[in-house]
C-alpha cells in the first residue's frame, strides 16, 4: 500500500473526480458514509456525540457526517468553529442539507461558545484536514485544548486537527490527541512516526473508492505492509525439496554471559525453515547450545569467552554458507572486532548484521564499506543514531535512513512500532504488525534468525526484510493475546511463529 504526500491526496482526489467520474460533493458524500459505517461497528446509538466542524472540506465531511448520524438515529449536536470570514463550496453545500434535517447547529466564534464537554460523550474532530500548512491558532487553538482537557472519547476525521500530513509539527503546536484516527483510502506518513503517537490514537483505514489507475502510477519512497502484500512473498515448497533445498547458515552469536542471545536466534532461525544451521558459539556456550537446540550444529570458537575467529568462512576450504547472521550477544571485545575486520571482506552474499556487530561498525565506521551489498541491517534507534548522526526530528530521521541505505547499498530495518525496512533505492516499507510486547531482551535476536533463515533460503534480500519483519511482528501479535503484553519474553515470539 502507497503513502502519498498532501498534494498527491489531493491530486487523487481530483483525478477521481475527472475520471471516475463523481461530483466533489458526492465523493465527500461517499467518505462520511464510509466514516459512519465505521463509527456504528464501535458506538451505539445511545451514545451521545459532538460535531465539531471547520469552515473546510473537513468539515464538510463533518457535517455530511452529522447529516447521516441523525438518519441512523444518533444523538448529536454540531458546532461550527468559526475562524475565518469564508467557507468552502462543499462546506456550505452540506450545511444547507444538515439544517434541512435540524436546527440543532451552533457555531463557535469566542471561548465561551465552547460547550462543556462530558466524560461518557463521544467527540468528532473535523475541524481542521491533511492540507494543513500553519499551525492551529486563535479560537480553533482554544477549541482544541478544550477538546484536549476533556475527559471524552475523541474521533478524528481523516487526521487530527493540527497536525502536518507529511512534515514535522513545532513542540508548540496544538494538536488533538484522538483515541482514533479514520483516516480515508491510504495512510498518512504522520501516522507512523514516534513523535506523533498520541495526535495519532488507533487509526483506522475506511476504502472510499479513490481512483486505483492515479494510485498505481504515482510515485513514492512510502510503503505500508499488509498481511495481503506479505503472503505473496512467502515461497511455497516442492513436495520433492529435502534440507539440501533451503540453504545452510552460519550464526556467529553469543559472548559470556549471552550465550542466551544466540540460543534464541539459532531456534528462530530453524523455526524460520533454514535447511542446515550451524552456530558458533565461544567455548563457555558449546554444552548450552548442544542441549538448548540440537537440530543445530554447534562449532565452538577457540576463544573460552568470545569470538575470535570464522575458520570455517576464511579458512584454506571454506565452507560455502548460504548466508551469515552475526551480532546476537557476541560483545565488544577487540578480538571479536578483529574477527570482523577479517571477515567482512571475505563475504560476497548478504548477510545480516545485528546487536553489537552493528556497535562494533558505528565504532569502526571503515567497516560499512566491506558490507556485501544488500545486506540486512536491523538496529533499533540508538543504535542507528550511533551509526549514523542525531536528528531533530523523525522526517530527518527518515531522510537520514534512507541516505545511509542508498550509500552503503544496503537494507537497514530500524526496529520500532511499525518498523521501517529501508532499501538501496531509498523506498520505505514501513510493517504493520507488532506490539508494545516486543520491547523487551531477546525479541531483536529472533529477528536475526528469522532473517538468516529467509536469506539461506535464496529470498530476494528486500523480500526477506520484508517478510521477515512482518512474521516476527505477526508471532508478537499472537503471542499478545496469549500473554498480554505487558508479561511477553522473546520465548513466546519464537513459539508463536508461524508460515502458513
Amino acid at each position: 500500500m502507497k503513502i502519498l504526500n498532501v498534494d498527491q491526496i489531493r491530486a487523487l482526489d481530483q483525478y477521481t473526480i475527472q475520471h471516475e467520474p463523481i461530483a466533489p460533493i458526492n465523493l465527500m458524500e461517499r467518505a462520511a458514509l464510509a466514516f459512519v459505517d465505521w463509527f456504528a461497528d464501535h458506538f451505539s446509538t445511545s451514545t451521545a456525540i459532538k460535531i465539531f466542524c471547520g469552515l473546510g472540506n473537513n468539515g464538510g465531511d463533518g457535517l455530511a457526517i452529522a447529516r447521516l448520524l441523525l438518519e441512523r438515529e444518533y444523538r448529536i449536536e454540531v458546532f461550527v468553529v468559526r475562524y475565518a470570514p469564508r467557507e468552502s463550496d462543499d462546506f456550505m453545500h452540506n450545511h444547507r442539507r444538515l439544517k434541512l434535517v435540524t436546527e440543532n447547529i451552533r457555531y463557535v466564534e469566542l471561548t465561551h461558545d465552547i460547550p462543556a464537554i462530558r466524560h461518557n460523550e463521544v467527540v468528532i474532530d473535523a475541524i481542521l484536514g491533511s492540507g494543513l500548512s500553519r499551525p492551529a491558532d486563535g479560537i480553533v487553538k482554544s477549541t482544541v485544548e478544550a477538546i484536549n482537557r476533556a475527559p471524552a472519547t475523541v474521533v478524528s476525521v481523516d487526521i487530527a486537527s493540527g497536525l502536518y500530513t507529511d512534515q514535522p509539527n513545532s513542540p508548540t503546536d496544538v494538536i488533538i490527541e484522538p483515541d482514533y484516527t479514520v483516516s480515508f483510502q491510504l495512510p498518512k506518513l504522520a501516522f507512523l512516526l514516534p513523535k506523533n503517537g498520541r495526535y495519532v490514537g488507533n487509526w483506522q483505514l475506511v476504502d472510499i473508492q479513490l481512483h486505483k489507475r492515479y494510485i498505481d502510477t504515482s510515485p513514492t519512497p512510502y510503503y505500508f505492509t499488509q498481511p495481503k502484500d506479505a503472503r505473496l512473498l512467502l515461497q511455497k515448497r516442492d513436495r520433492f525439496s529435502n534440507k539440501g533445498s533451503f540453504g545452510h547458515a552460519l550464526l556467529l552469536a553469543g559472548s559470556y554471559g549471552k550465550i542466551g542471545a544466540a540460543v534464541l536466534s539459532a531456534k528462530a532461525c530453524l523455526r524460520s525453515g533454514v535447511g542446515l544451521l550451524t552456530v558458533q558459539v565461544p567455548q563457555c556456550g558449546y554444552e548450552i547450545l548442544q542441549t538448548s537446540v540440537p537440530e543445530a550444529m554447534c562449532r565452538p570458537d577457540e576463544h573460552q569467552r568470545v569470538l575470535t575467529g570464522a575458520s570455517e568462512v576464511e579458512g584454506p576450504e571454506p565452507v560455502d554458507y548460504s548466508t551469515v547472521g552475526i551480532g546476537p550477544g557476541i560483545g565488544k571485545a577487540p578480538e571479536t572486532l578483529t574477527m570482523l575486520r577479517s571477515l567482512l571482506p571475505t563475504l560476497k552474499k548478504p548477510i545480516v548484521v545485528d546487536a553489537d556487530a552493528l556497535n562494533l561498525l558505528s565504532e569502526n565506521r571503515d567497516l560499512l564499506a566491506k558490507l556485501p551489498i544488500n545486506s540486512i541491517l536491523t538496529p533499533h534507534p540508538k543504535e542507528f543514531e550511533r551509526l549514523t548522526k542525531k536528528w531533530e526530528n523523525d522526517y530527518q530521521k527518515l531522510d537520514i535512513l534512507r541516505e545511509f541505505a542508498k550509500k552503503y547499498k544496503v537494507i537497514v530495518v530500524l526496529k520500532g512500532a511499525y518498523s521501517a525496512v529501508t532499501t538501496p533505492d531509498g523506498d520505505i516499507h514501513f510493517n504493520s504488525t507488532g506490539n508494545p510486547g516486543l520491547s523487551t531482551g531477546g525479541t531483536g535476536d529472533v529477528l536475526t534468525g528469522i532473517l538468516t533463515a529467509l536469506l539461506a533460503q535464496g529470498y530476494d534480500p528486500i523480500e526477506a526484510a520484508v517478510l521477515g519483519v512482518f512474521a516476527h511482528g505477526l508471532a508478537g501479535d499472537r503471542a499478545a493475546e496469549q500473554r498480554g503484553p505487558i508479561g511477553m519474553v522473546a520465548t513466546d515470539i519464537l513459539d508463536s511463529l508461524r508460515w502458513d
